[in-house]
């Protein structure tokens, strides 16, 4: 019997004996009411309103450009749709990095405004004092580690991260510092199968893998990329479960067909 079968709602806590009794966890994205109520009911432990948004959902090139305002609005959507995953929010880029207070300020009104569960920032000892204070103030907080999107620019890149010895090694005392910060999970993202695996052994708290190898605590896919709305986007972690761009640009075809053809409306199809 697994640990989510048995409850009504999911908590940070559930998340570490899943992790202490070797159960996977299992994560995706949800920006809107409608997504988020499908995929809590397809059965996900947590989702994450991601700042993946800008992506998918606003169409811009990175994730800097969205706001706290828009994040809090993907939240309370998604938070009205869920009845038991966790939902976990991202605070945006500018909204945390360089001041703890701001950072503070930035993940109460998540909380406050949306209902959610907890925040989910990006970075290690640089961003110490915000996680501190955010934790010390009773909200949950879930890390982010390897490739960290907010950080491109600096990055140049999104290839994989932490190749190096010397970038491997700062990744596993950031993590390690992060769970000493009070964070109940960390996502790693785009490193190697065997950092993350070794990371994912030397803490306690859960690990949550994109691009990170099968021996994360769990795994984490953006819902867009998982049920193929995206075609451009093919990385080699990926694993499409449907194409839905397929699907869905065929039905509209069939409806602009119809109603040129006029065959929609039908006679059953009008009052």
């Amino acid at each position: 019997m697994s640990v989510h079968s048995e409850i009504k709602r999911i908590t940070t806590e559930t998340l570490r004996k899943m992790k202490f009794d070797k159960e996977k966890i299992t994560m995706l994205t949800a920006y809107d009411f409608t997504t988020a109520k499908m995929v809590d009911a397809g059965g996900v432990d947590a989702i994450l309103v991601g700042d993946s948004a800008s992506n998918v959902m606003a169409g811009h090139e990175t994730t800097l450009p969205i706001t706290l305002d828009q994040m809090i609005y993907h939240a309370q959507c998604v938070v009205r749709g869920v009845e038991k995953a966790l939902v976990v929010v991202d605070l945006p880029f500018g909204s945390y990095q360089s001041d703890s207070h701001k950072a503070l300020e930035s993940a109460v009104r998540i909380m406050k405004e949306s209902g959610a569960h907890a925040i989910k920032l990006e970075g290690g000892v640089e961003v110490e004092k915000s996680i501190k204070k955010i934790v010390n103030a009773g909200i949950p907080v879930m890390g982010h580690l390897g490739l960290t999107p907010q950080s491109i620019y600096q990055f140049g890149t999104y290839k994989v991260r932490a190749k190096d010895d010397e970038e491997a090694e700062k990744l596993l005392s950031d993590a390690k510092l992060l769970e000493e910060l009070g964070c109940f999970a960390l996502v790693l993202e785009k490193i190697p199968a065997h950092l993350a695996k070794k990371v994912s052994e030397s803490i306690t708290i859960p690990t949550i893998g994109i691009g990170a190898g099968a021996d994360c605590d769990g795994q984490v896919l953006v819902y867009h990329d998982m049920v193929g709305m995206n075609q451009g986007f093919s990385p080699k972690f990926l694993r499409r479960y449907l194409d839905l761009y397929t699907e869905i640009t065929g039905a509209v075809s069939q409806y602009v067909k119809d109603v040129k053809d006029q065959n929609f409306p039908n006679e059953k199809e009008s009052y």
